[in-house]
């Protein structure tokens, strides 16, 4: 990937307004990257028509180098904006010790992680995840410990229902 001189644009809301001019570009075109991940991904979304390459704090560049204000974040994974450089900072001595550690085993830090969130959010715990599903699955579990211990289901006659289309 290379930078050229290019003017840049912010695309929001069908809004289009000049901001930069530097273009950051990919080998591939932005069809020819809707037609790859087409042909080969999943199809669990329709993704809007936007082949991204590059985020700078509240900004990200498509192939062609068009500058748009991100107003999606990840779906809040990335509020904080792209490339915060305390983040990266605190994420390289990080992975400079231990990349991951499966929940299965302890580990020096989600004890300290989890004493400092319950307090400073009043909860008596937490469960530290990566993922959604990990909360579905979390939310049924508490769902139907609840279900046995408060209102008195017998032991394995819970039942779970879960709504279709609501994602």
């Amino acid at each position: 990937m290379a930078l050229r001189g290019l003017t840049s644009r912010v695309q929001l809301f069908g809004r289009i307004t000049t901001l930069g001019s530097y273009r950051y570009s990919s080998n591939l075109s932005s069809q020819e990257i809707f037609d790859r991940e087409s042909k080969y991904g999943a199809h669990n979304y329709a993704p809007l028509p936007v082949a991204l390459c590059k985020g700078e704090g509240v900004y990200v560049w498509d192939v062609e180098g068009r500058r748009y204000i991100d107003c999606l974040a990840g779906y809040l994974a990335v509020n904080q904006g792209h490339r915060h450089p305390r983040i990266i900072k605190a994420m390289r001595e990080q992975l400079e010790r231990v990349t991951l550690t499966s929940s299965a085993v302890y580990n020096d830090a989600v004890g300290e992680f989890a004493e400092y969130a319950t307090s400073l959010f009043g909860y008596d715990k937490l469960l530290a995840m990566n993922t959604g599903v990990e909360a579905v699955e979390t939310a049924v579990k508490l769902a139907r410990r609840w279900g046995y211990d408060v209102k008195g289901i017998p032991r394995y006659q819970a039942k779970v229902l879960f709504a279709e289309g609501n994602f």
